[in-house]
């Protein structure tokens, strides 16, 4: 029997609203690849980064109430839960936890939690753009 339409709804709508703070734990990271199993490669932002000088890829897992409801992309974003080293526990390849999905990125983009090495990267040449395009024709005005 399928999930309930009522939870699938809660769910979305879940992910369209960020949280007014985060907890220290807690960090967005672009997603890289599916690893299978619900794991999931993502790239965290610099600043919570050991090493300056490459980037640290982890591995986490989306918990059951995201699973077969909310799709995640390559380069989209989530909301992830670090892991803290607790005694006793056993130690695996898993360092987190998907908390929450980036649904709506522009309202996400504006908090002021929201790491600076995420921030879009707009490009002012124009000059790519015209390369695939045609010459204008004659009949055209180029005022």
């Amino acid at each position: 029997m399928p999930r309930p339409k009522r939870l699938d709804q809660a769910t979305l709508t879940e992910t369209l609203t960020p949280p007014a703070i985060l907890d220290p734990s807690q960090t967005v990271a672009r997603v890289e690849k599916a690893a299978g199993n619900n794991l999931y490669s993502v790239l965290l932002p610099s600043s919570l980064q050991t090493s300056q000088n490459y980037d640290v890829s982890i591995l986490v897992e989306m918990p059951a109430k995201f699973r077969s409801t909310v799709w995640l992309k390559r380069g989209g974003y989530v909301l992830v839960e670090l892991k803290q080293g607790k005694e006793g526990e056993r130690d695996n390849k898993i360092s987190g936890e998907i908390v929450n999905v980036v649904g709506d990125e522009k309202i996400w983009r504006k908090m002021a939690w929201w790491p600076k090495e995420f921030t879009k990267r707009v490009d002012d040449s124009d000059e790519e753009d015209a390369r695939g395009m045609m010459p204008p024709s004659d009949g055209e005005d180029e005022s």
